[in-house]
């Protein structure tokens, strides 16, 4: 069997990492940690840092400043090849002239491994990403699906204490990138191997993660669970990218024991307090689209009118605009119930489901 137990799993620390292309940081100041065995996403927007830094941990990319470590041991100048590290690329990088045996033993090769040894490792490994029989073939003969799980071998099959994956599934469709994210959950749990993994899908995140930082422009915004960063997001930036939500404008009308009032349009929410807040400072309450509950016209909810409904089989999303405010989103709704556009609904806001920020500029 191929097993975690013949790879000892690295903790990683990135201490103080920048990464500068001109005038521009692509990084900066990031520290983090991955405990051993985790599964750790970077998660943010196109151009917000998260490739960059991953190609820092691989040794592929030189930081100007900072640190990589592996089990405390500093890496920062080592050579890719001498980190024990497998990674899997957004394009698959296979070589077209290689059948998928001699792509997945190449590493292999080259750390100069008994012929028997990497016959038995390469069997084994595409028996695991379940492409056994299919040693003889090329990429050119496979489809992205088995192309991807040729990569993923490739990188298993040098029992990496690292293994490092770069959007490895943006460019399958969505019913198979379900199904190699449930493969790839399985895999990376029944051989421990920490790993840390590059994506901008929030739903990717969420699911596959034991822990996740959300990165903007470089920065760490906020790091931990997914369930953590999800309910308690400590910026207006993790609540908008994680989940996308609403962010309605508000007015704190009184703060004390413990808990804030705050008004939002007609409505007034008495929600726990996090921090300062002064009457009249202005606000922004995040509500997550499943947290409003839609409908008929009715005291005490936010008025406003359905713009478009979207049915998805087993749930309805809508668009609604707030009476003088914004468009926001609402989700989770029953498909039986009657919704469609040009109808006036009352969204009542879940006073404990809302965050609260202060609204600046």
């Amino acid at each position: 069997m191929l097993t975690a137990g013949r790879v000892q799993a690295v903790e990683v620390e990135l201490d103080r990492l920048t990464k500068r292309f001109g005038e521009t940081a692509a990084v900066y100041g990031l520290s983090l940690s991955v405990g051993r065995g985790e599964f750790f996403t970077l998660l943010g927007p196109s151009g917000c840092g998260k490739t960059t830094t991953l190609r820092m941990v691989a040794g592929l990319v030189e930081p100007d400043e900072g640190r990589v470590l592996f089990d405390g041991r500093d890496v920062t100048r080592l050579p890719p090849w001498d980190r024990n590290l497998g990674m899997v690329f957004q394009n698959y990088a296979l070589w077209p002239h290689m059948t998928v045996f001699d792509n997945v033993a190449f590493g292999l090769v080259e750390r100069r491994v008994p012929r028997h040894e990497i016959r038995r490792r390469v069997g084994e490994v595409l028996e695991k990403v379940g492409l056994a029989g299919l040693e003889g073939r090329f990429p050119s003969q496979l489809s992205g699906g088995q192309q991807q799980r040729v990569a993923l071998a490739r990188a298993l099959v040098v029992r990496p204490a690292l293994l490092l994956l770069d959007e490895p599934f943006s460019n399958l469709d969505a019913k198979l990138r379900v199904q190699m994210r449930a493969e790839l959950s399985r895999l990376q749990r029944e051989l421990g191997i920490t790993t840390l993994y590059v994506t901008h899908d929030q739903e990717e995140a969420l699911v596959l993660s034991d822990r996740l930082a959300v990165l903007e422009s470089g920065r760490l915004v906020q790091a931990g669970s997914p369930r953590d960063l999800y309910e308690n997001p400590r910026e207006v930036f993790v609540a908008d990218f994680l989940g996308g939500a609403n962010l309605l404008p508000g007015v704190v009308v009184r703060s004390g024991s413990g808990e804030v009032e705050i008004q939002v349009g007609p409505v007034r929410l008495a929600v726990p307090a996090e921090g300062e807040a002064a009457p009249g400072q202005p606000v922004w309450v995040s509500v997550r689209p499943e947290h409003l509950v839609p409908s008929a016209e009715e005291a005490g909810g936010l008025r406003g009118t359905v713009l478009s409904t979207d049915y998805l089989g087993w749930t309805l999303q809508a668009e609604v605009a707030v009476a003088d405010g914004p468009r926001v989103q609402v989700r989770g709704l029953d498909p039986a119930v009657p919704l469609r556009p040009g109808q006036a609904v009352s969204l009542r806001i879940r006073p404990e489901k809302v965050r609260v920020f202060p609204r600046r500029g």
